[in-house]
């Protein structure tokens, strides 16, 4: 093997155990977020029933809204995984397409959600109603957050794409990006099913 060679497997595999090392950071990174939500989803539980004689859950919920920004978020997953495919095959735009398309879910998901506040807000649920009303606008507004930080990952991601192509720490930063995108989606059914469905049915 010719000095050449050799100098560029080395930096082939620091690359490669650097990516690594960044995967592994993360999933401690999301691990410190799961922490987090379940703190909220427990302050949640244990103010689920101080409504201080205000609205409950029953009274401020609308289930098929819910379901709507469920349905846009699931399929924002599968937009996602697909736009990954793409890259994993080496085709930039159709990758960043469905990136596009995710992020369209995505921003849609933040205007409901930001519609179903300010409804709340004005038939007086706001905040600082309850106990309930603040553990809920907490936990619920904390997941939003972290959904229009994920969009702002995505058009960064777009451009990175577009600019760069399919190199391999694109790929490692999609891939990162996705597995944030998908923890997002598995916080929202635990949101769904702990938060809004026990206090409608």
């Amino acid at each position: 093997m010719s000095h050449s060679a050799s100098a560029s497997a080395a930096l082939a595999h620091e690359e490669t155990h650097a990516l690594e090392s960044r995967d592994f950071g993360f999933w401690l990174y999301l691990m410190t977020d799961a922490i987090i939500f379940a703190l909220l989803f427990a302050t949640y539980a244990v103010l689920s029933g101080n409504t201080a004689a205000g609205p409950s859950g029953r009274d401020v919920f609308d289930l098929a809204h819910v379901a709507g920004e469920t349905a846009l978020l699931l399929v924002s997953s599968i937009t996602f995984g697909v736009a990954s495919l793409f890259l994993k095959v080496d085709r930039a735009r159709p990758a960043v397409l469905w990136l596009g398309i995710t992020l369209l879910l995505g921003l849609w998901f933040l205007v409901m959600e930001l519609s179903e506040f300010s409804g709340m807000i004005a038939e007086g649920a706001g905040p600082q109603t309850s106990g309930f009303l603040t553990a809920f606008f907490t936990l619920i507004g904390t997941h939003g957050l972290h959904v229009a930080v994920g969009c702002l990952g995505i058009l960064v991601m777009m451009g990175q794409i577009l600019v760069k192509g399919g190199t391999a720490p694109v790929r490692s930063r999609l891939n990162r990006l996705g597995m944030f995108w998908h923890f997002l989606d598995i916080v929202w059914i635990g949101i769904f099913s702990v938060v809004y469905l026990p206090a409608v049915l």
